[in-house]
């Protein structure tokens, strides 16, 4: 059965596995509790491209068992003794560097490299039993939407061979403002996020998504587009199927989205 691809929000740091009593991370934490648990057949592998890993030219994690990067900073101690031991899956990172290379692009291998937070958190919370092989791809460093849209499209034929793609990052995110200061420009910029998202001609959609940056309030948004740019592979991924809007909340006064391609 093909697999979807998604957009997910990964949250911020280790934020699923601390106290939360105002219930911030509540619904984004039942978001990922379900996305892969609701899917008809279980997916035989995960590619996940995380907004934490960035390269020269994109790059796959194809180690057998990947370690893992505490890439976050002045969390309590117990966040730095997480675990996720899902095995890698080097046959699906390299047949994913191979439909890169055949589309044009320079890619490389790391078999050294463990997975970052924009990986293991959010799937630590999606696959518990840590039981679906993964592989990460790194976005490349140039950030080009429309290069990570065609590098998408490029790995489409994975999910006919039961890979689920996921785009991890956030669809807003900008760390210097919050609450009150950002929801006003932070809903609009999702409205119109999400109206490029979900245009129904693909052709389109990649147009729109290509010119992410003149959208309204773009960069306040994204001073810096590394969360969103996940999404360009996603939605390449998705090719000609339709797109979802299925999960949206808002958290220190950003809303954020989740997006199902297919």
């Amino acid at each position: 059965m093909r697999q979807p691809s998604f957009f997910i929000p990964h949250g911020g740091g280790p934020c699923f596995f601390m106290d939360d009593p105002a219930g911030m991370w509540t619904r984004m934490e039942a978001f990922l509790c379900g996305f892969v648990a609701g899917l008809p057949e279980r997916p035989k592998a995960l590619l996940v491209v995380s907004g934490h890993w960035e390269e020269e030219a994109f790059t796959v994690q194809d180690g057998a068992r990947p370690g893992l990067l505490y890439d976050y900073y002045g969390f309590p101690p117990h966040t730095y003794q997480l675990r996720w031991d899902a095995p890698g899956a080097p046959d699906v990172a390299r047949r994913a560097a191979g439909l890169l290379a055949d589309a044009g692009f320079a890619t490389v291998r790391d078999a050294e490299r463990g997975w970052d937070h924009g990986v293991f958190v959010p799937m630590k919370v999606a696959v518990p039993g840590a039981d679906i092989p993964t592989a990460q791809l790194s976005l490349r460093k140039d950030l080009d939407p429309a290069a990570h849209i065609a590098a998408g499209r490029a790995l489409a034929p994975l999910r006919d061979e039961g890979v689920l793609i996921v785009g991890s990052g956030m669809s807003f995110h900008n760390m210097r403002v919050r609450n009150g200061d950002a929801t006003g420009p932070a809903d609009i910029f999702d409205a119109a996020l999400t109206a490029a998202v979900t245009d129904p001609d693909p052709e389109a959609r990649a147009r729109r998504l290509s010119a992410w940056s003149m959208l309204p309030h773009a960069r306040f948004a994204h001073p810096r587009e590394e969360h969103l740019i996940p999404l360009m592979v996603a939605a390449g991924a998705g090719g000609d199927d339709p797109a979802a809007h299925v999960f949206a909340d808002h958290v220190i006064g950003w809303k954020v989205s989740g997006y199902r391609f297919g």
